[in-house]
């Protein structure tokens, strides 16, 4: 029996040998994270800089963006490094670390996104009292308690997997995550597990429930209301409900890798779909709400223009 304390490092064991391809490797990979932070960070100063994008849609989306950047960062680098690295292992506490991150990251996104519809319920339900309803005050609150509200739970998550006594150190992913971590243990995980339960569907199934809910009550007015109501409703919920469906698919295919054996799907398949939900939703937002947010687009473009006297 291999006890937590003796485990100081652990296995990635999904990476095999690429040979000179993994040069290749490195560079796509590097030019896709350049490009997640550049268009991440280019939206942050244009919301930030602006103050006519100083309301409450583009500041729960400025908030997307930043957790876009924190979740890249939590694994675009990890994965530089292993890339090109002949020997994949971890320190037992950059692998907990990594496990904050990307688990953090995916419960401020679904809980951000549950935030938007919730404006945009606002926005489209009770027009004339909007901006009694979203304040500044309350828009604040939102945005601090979707951030600190995953924080504190993967705190309490680590404190409960961290002692685990563990049986291996081998990974068969090329990140760490809970649940991998979790499957070496040989001490009892039912305090674990429930916790994981509970955690998981005050965020995930939390979070969709209520938006199918503010979707649903949208939908009602749009179809009562007139051609102009339904036009802003489609212009302003299509992003957010794609962005929604494209994290809820990489979420699912990260969900049954854990939990079901895809031991015969092709390796790079495996990899990729692993990666899916922590390398798509950064590049899938800023260029989704980029291109279908007219007031972005437009001072995009004047900002453009003017930089090129």
């Amino acid at each position: 029996m291999i006890n937590s304390t003796h485990v100081s490092y652990f296995t990635l064991a999904a990476y095999f040998d690429t040979g000179t391809l993994k040069y290749l490797y490195f560079m796509i990979v590097m030019s896709l994270y350049v490009f997640i932070v550049s268009i991440n960070l280019l939206l942050i100063v244009l919301i930030c800089m602006n103050r006519s994008l100083h309301e409450p849609m583009y500041l729960f989306l400025c908030s997307l963006f930043v957790n876009e950047l924190y979740g890249s960062t939590g694994l675009f680098p990890f994965l530089l490094v292993q890339i090109l690295s002949d020997v994949h292992t971890v320190s037992a506490p950059f692998c907990y670390l990594q496990i904050y991150c990307v688990h953090s990251y995916g419960a401020v996104e679904y809980l951000n996104l549950a935030v938007m519809s919730y404006d945009r319920y606002l926005a489209i339900c009770y027009p004339l009292q909007y901006n009694t309803r979203m304040t500044y005050n309350k828009v604040a609150m939102l945005i601090a308690v979707t951030w600190l509200y995953p924080c504190f739970a993967m705190v309490v998550l680590l404190s409960l997997s961290s002692p685990l006594q563990l049986c291996g150190n081998i990974i068969y992913k090329v990140y760490c995550d809970t649940h991998s971590v979790v499957k070496l243990a040989c001490s009892d995980t039912n305090v674990i597990n429930i916790y994981g339960l509970i955690a998981s569907f005050g965020t995930i199934f939390g979070a969709l429930l209520f938006i199918l809910y503010t979707y649903m009550k949208i939908l009602l007015v749009c179809f009562s209301g007139s051609k102009e109501t339904r036009q802003k409703a489609v212009s302003t919920c299509t992003p957010h409900l794609a962005s929604l469906l494209n994290f809820s698919v990489g979420a699912c295919f990260e969900l049954l890798q854990s939990r079901f054996n895809m031991n015969h799907l092709p390796n790079m398949m495996r990899i990729s779909l692993s990666l899916y939900w922590l390398t798509c939703q950064p590049l899938f937002n800023p260029v989704m709400y980029g291109l279908k947010m007219s007031k972005i687009r437009v001072i995009g473009k004047s900002l453009m223009s003017k930089s090129e006297f």
